[in-house]
């Protein structure tokens, strides 16, 4: 997800290993500027460390991957973005196969990305604290 932009670059597969993850990677650099830095937070799973991801990272020095705590919730704009996912789309609709729900994710996907729609934070960071610093003395 373009933070900049709220464009999603999304890719549906029926495995995740190192090689499906490579070609998202690919298309990733296809798609963003050659100029730009590209950040990808990613969870901790194997798929993301194997030799085959390390040995391609190197070869592009303009990615940099950050790892998000094992165990931790992501409760970012990510998780949001699904969750929009999860009510525009996926709760209003039934799937016979795997390729019809493909189908409809990528139709989702590409109607999304013709009218992207950045995420933004009304609350500063010391906003959120003090109001979980209020909630938790409350308790």
């Amino acid at each position: 997800m373009s933070l900049a932009t709220g464009q999603v670059a999304h890719q549906t597969c029926r495995r995740h290993r190192a090689g499906e993850f490579r070609k998202f990677l690919d298309a990733i650099d296809a798609s963003v500027p050659a100029d730009l830095a590209v950040h990808v937070v990613l969870d901790n799973s194997s798929t993301h460390k194997t030799p085959a991801i390390s040995d391609w990272l190197l070869e592009l020095p303009r990615f940099t991957f950050h790892f998000t705590p094992t165990s931790s919730s992501w409760m970012n704009l990510v998780e949001r973005w699904c969750a929009e996912l999860t009510n525009r789309m996926l709760k209003r609709s039934a799937h016979r196969s795997i390729a019809a729900l493909t189908a409809d994710l990528n139709a989702w996907f590409a109607a999304w990305n013709d009218n992207p729609k950045p995420f933004v934070w009304h609350k500063t960071a010391d906003q959120i604290l003090d109001s979980l610093k209020n909630y938790l003395t409350n308790l």
